[in-house]
């Protein structure tokens, strides 16, 4: 089942406002959170990820209905990236090297500021990249 496209796109909002939070004051509790938020949307869809439910209950009755529409696959794999880097961020900020935990952070919030602002979401494409690449290697075969 599709999904609203502005869901997504408004997760995307809410988590570079987050991430630059966590990277700007180099809060592990920040960021944290948001490692929590990208694993939920990694495992359940992020229709049922926090920034999901805040559109879904807040956002979403306030606009009209959906004109576009998206499959789900792609955002929650680009939250499973997102997960791999705030992850990545964390360990750095943690136990070290300081710079591991600004650049993964850093990233993540270049993502997130992509798709917030323009629509353009990098692990989407990844996706679609990986999955074309695969099909290929298929029909190779």
């Amino acid at each position: 089942m599709d999904i609203d496209a502005r869901g997504p796109r408004f997760g995307a909002a809410v988590t570079t406002a987050v991430l630059a939070v966590a990277l700007s004051l180099q809060n592990t509790w920040v960021l944290s959170w948001q490692t929590v938020a990208f694993a939920l949307g990694a495992a359940a869809g992020v229709q049922r990820s926090p920034y999901g439910w805040a559109f879904r209950t807040a956002v979403r009755p306030r606009l009209g209905p959906p004109k576009e529409f998206e499959a789900p696959e792609p955002p929650r794999f680009a939250q499973a990236v997102g997960l791999v880097f705030a992850g990545l961020g964390l360990v750095g900020f943690t136990v070290g090297p300081q710079w591991l935990g600004l650049a993964a952070t850093g990233a993540a919030l270049a993502a997130a500021f992509l798709n917030a602002a323009f629509g353009y979401c990098l692990g989407c494409e990844l996706f679609l990249l990986l999955r074309r690449a695969t099909v290929q290697a298929g029909q190779m075969e």
